[in-house]
């Protein structure tokens, strides 16, 4: 954490002194194009409840020139350290502060992040605030519930454009004077600068009319569809302001594609930045439009819930994201117009599989997680704060009714605008529109950790009638190390009954929709009814729990998973069958003769992807090592038969491309890949454009058969920030010691890579069929680790101590290693949590192989 990491017992006390009125923050940002420093200059108004009083005010800079309080210069040297301004004295009522620093240009995507594009070599910048980091440009109250007006006066180089929250003015000799935001929080305020190309339009219904704007690199235009986005957030502005009752609250809608961002986007207020590998380049599948129509609906949903109505403390961090999350998939699927209706699919298959592994971690947490200070918020961007909370809401939607949840949020938003929240704000409108008491629900789904396990149980007679219908519910255990105890939740679930049509389709016969609480709850089926050929509980995904097939179930969809004639009781089981790999209940092998048998009637292509992964991952991880080269064998194949069985120019034909691309191992699928690279073979349909060409440069260098100079001519082919990340990733995956000794130095014994460049020259390094090659760096990566978290910004440290860790040396000896690491090097609590999280991953490696080698002697 670089500056002070504010608790929360100090963000609660300045909130009850202090009450911020306004910002004017003045930056200077005309040497940007050669970087290093700039000027910023903030004055903040504020009240102060008590005279005499003493606070502080954050700012990570690297000089501070001038502090003046109420008019009365300060001793800066007496003042400012470890990033806080200590401010003492207070008069009662109205104070004005004054700072004037030099703050740094990053380049780790924190703070006010600059890029040089390799294209036009000129310098783009843009912010990112979210959590602690408007720190780094301007001093603030650093915290979410110390809302304000924030003025923004930017001196830019000639020909640049610069955007904010507030609408963009004309410049006069090269000054922006921006208008006063609404009051927000700092963490929600950006300014992005810079040569951007930039498309405009208007949202325009009933009178109102919202400007809509589009900005890129100019490297990037000519790849920007900027219809298909601006429909797709037309879409969005339709259906949150009828869901919401509640117009658009600020004065115009930007989404800016920026450079080497690290997350998918964020949420600032009218000004949201998206990662710009959303403007794409060369071909991609649907799912690929489909995630950026949800991270697009996501940000936009941010505007009411996040930015217009914010939490008191990161501690409702869950419910910002949760909140975004389950909207932009409701959205995606039951809006008119939408081109993704089964995007509940989708997140069943992804961003669900994402929440049940985060959830059986030995860092799992409540959804309601305890946030002690900003070191506890920076670790917690997981599948508990988005995916579950996200399956969590569309339960208690379930629960309460969508039209009452609607009006519930619609109470919301009208009573608290432009202030802060707490859950219990949000449940007490629910609860006055539902009639529900929720207090018991919050307690059970918000408040505990971990996952429940829900079974059928069917008994039958002789003539197959149902005679006995119930629902089990287990509370596993927590892992080792997590807090709380298990818990059995109240469930609003659908079961769905599947029979076999004449064309061998499973097809949905009846539909039951009940409460399940406590071990065991009868299922209302009616008498003398036939047993389904399929049972399938938490049909449709209302619920967030593990699900089990019965024995009779499991075998029809062993036989007949890629026969459902809907895409989400598919998802539903072939994410069940993937969590039971994981648990070591189904042996991979047996995993990949489900996939085999099912995936080429899997229609959806977002599945088809997500199983792509996961096959890989299975037999990388969890495959007995005996066994392994013959089952990568086999899928290898599979993926080369799949590819030339495709659609000529389908998106099933592209997934299959690169799933081949991500295994092909003898030298004769390496030789087709080469071939295809060079274009002396081609398969009809098959664009080997930009992108598809690095994934066949990355495997080739990756066995050897590319080196440096060859490389390097490919990126001669493509000298744009992509194949600059791409190229360092395929000379870091060379098999040589030479190659690996090399991108280790790079990342961890130097620290002057860009974000971007960092984690491409990771993920290069570890390959998982270089074991061997990789081991020694076992020892070298605890040696180091704790230092480079120490020295370096949470976004790069956190990088290589999460893509660093030895996953891959999967045995005792890499538990042993991470043990004894953690009893010796006394980590902070976040570090902690991901080096926890990284051995809970090689354990549960070790135990599904286990499970893959008793199947291989059964």
């Amino acid at each position: 954490m670089p500056g002070t990491n504010l608790t929360r017992e100090e963000a609660q006390e300045r909130a009850r002194l202090l009450t911020v009125d306004a910002y004017e923050i003045d930056l200077d940002l005309s040497g940007a194009q050669e970087g290093g420093t700039y000027r910023s200059v903030t004055t903040v108004r504020f009240d102060s409840a008590e005279a005499g009083a003493q606070t502080f005010i954050d700012l990570v800079a690297p000089a501070v020139h001038e502090v003046e309080l109420n008019g009365k210069p300060l001793d800066v040297a007496a003042v400012f350290r470890d990033s806080r301004i200590t401010l003492a004295h207070l008069a009662a009522g109205s104070n004005e502060l004054k700072v004037v620093a030099d703050c740094s240009y990053t380049n780790t995507g924190e703070g006010l992040h600059r890029f040089v594009d390799p294209v036009d070599q000129q310098a783009y910048l843009y912010t990112q605030f979210e959590v602690p980091d408007a720190r780094r440009v301007f001093a603030s109250f650093e915290q979410p519930d110390l809302k304000a007006t924030f003025r923004f006066t930017v001196k830019a180089p000639s020909g640049w454009t610069v955007i904010s929250n507030s609408p963009t003015p004309e410049p006069t000799d090269d000054v922006w004077s921006f208008e006063p935001t609404p009051r927000i929080s700092s963490y929600i305020t950006a300014l992005i600068a810079g040569p951007y190309h930039s498309v405009h339009s208007s949202y325009e219904k009933d009178g109102q009319s919202v400007p809509l704007g589009i900005y890129c690199r100019p490297s990037l235009a000519e790849y920007l569809d900027a219809d298909a986005i601006f429909d797709v957030t037309r879409l969005g502005f339709d259906w949150f302001q009828e869901k919401f009752d509640y117009a658009y609250p600020f004065a115009k809608y930007d989404q800016l594609f920026v450079p080497e961002f690290n997350a998918g986007a964020m949420e600032n207020a009218g000004a949201v930045t998206i990662r710009d590998q959303y403007v794409f380049r060369s071909k991609v599948t649907d799912a690929a439009y489909e995630t950026r129509a949800e991270t697009i609906l996501h940000e936009l949903a941010h505007m009411w819930f996040g930015d217009l109505v914010t939490m008191e403390w990161w501690n409702d961090l869950w419910l910002n994201e949760s909140f975004a999350t389950y909207t932009s998939i409701a959205c995606l699927s039951y809006a008119e117009g939408s081109q993704w209706p089964h995007s509940w699919t989708t997140f069943a298959n992804s961003m669900k599989t994402w929440a049940y592994r985060q959830d059986q971690l030995p860092s799992t947490h409540p959804i309601m997680a305890d946030i002690r200070d900003l070191d506890d918020v920076l670790v917690n961007f997981d599948g508990i704060t988005y995916a579950k909370g996200a399956s969590v809401l569309k339960q208690l939607v379930a629960y309460v009714g969508m039209d009452e949840f609607f009006k519930g949020v619609q109470a919301y938003f009208k009573a608290h605008a432009f202030g802060n929240t707490r859950l219990s704000d949000l449940l007490g409108a629910l609860e006055k529109t539902s009639g529900r008491d929720l207090k018991t629900w919050s307690k059970a789904w918000l408040e505990t950790a971990g996952i429940n396990v829900l079974r059928p149980e069917i008994e039958t007679d002789a003539a197959g009638n149902v005679t006995s219908f119930a629902v089990l519910q287990e509370a596993p255990a927590l892992p080792a190390g997590a807090k709380g105890e298990p818990t059995l939740r109240p469930h609003r679930i659908a079961i769905g009954c599947y029979d076999l049509d004449e064309a061998g389709k499973l097809v949905r016969t009846d539909r039951i929709e009940l409460d399940v609480d406590g071990e065991r709850t009868a299922v209302p089926f009616p008498a003398d009814t036939r047993r389904p050929a399929v049972v399938l509980l938490n049909d449709d995904d209302l619920s967030y729990a593990k699900v089990r097939l019965d024995e009779e179930s499991l075998r029809v969809v062993t036989e007949h998973l890629g026969d459902f004639t809907e895409s989400l009781p598919r998802a539903l089981c072939w994410a069940s069958a993937w969590d039971m790999t994981r648990d070591g209940e189904l042996a991979t092998r047996d995993y990949l003769s489900l996939v085999l048998s099912g995936v080429g009637k899997e229609s959806d292509i977002g599945v088809v992807q997500s199983l792509h992964r996961q096959v890989k991952m299975a037999l990388d991880l969890y495959s007995a090592p005996q066994w392994r080269e013959a089952g990568l064998t086999q899928w290898t194949e599979a993926t080369l038969a799949h590819l030339r069985a495709a659609e000529p120019g389908s998106d099933h034909q592209l997934a299959w491309a690169r799933a081949f691309a991500a295994t092909a191992r003898n030298p004769q699928q390496l030789d087709l890949l080469q071939s295809l690279l060079d274009g002396t073979e081609v398969i009809e349909g098959l664009a080997v454009d930009t992108e598809l060409r690095w994934a066949f440069v990355q495997r080739l260098a990756a066995t050897g058969l590319l080196d440096e100079d060859e490389i390097a001519a490919e990126y001669e082919r493509d000298r744009t920030a992509a194949g600059e990340r791409h190229a360092a990733s395929a000379r870091a995956a060379r098999p040589t010691e030479e190659a690996k000794a090399e991108a280790w130095a790079s990342v961890v014994e130097s620290d002057k890579l860009p974000n971007s460049l960092q984690e491409a020259v990771i993920g290069g390094f570890v390959q998982t069929d270089q074991h061997e090659l990789l081991e020694p760096y076992t020892e070298r990566f605890f040696a180091a680790v704790k230092d480079v978290w120490d020295s370096r910004s949470h976004e790069m440290a956190q990088q290589v101590a999460i893509g660093l860790f030895p996953a891959l040396q999967v045995s005792q000896e890499t538990l042993d290693a991470t043990d004894a690491w953690l009893a010796s090097a006394e980590p902070g609590a976040a570090l902690r949590r991901l080096m926890s999280e990284s051995r809970s991953g090689v354990e549960r490696a070790l135990r599904a192989r286990a499970a893959d080698e008793a199947a291989a002697t059964a």
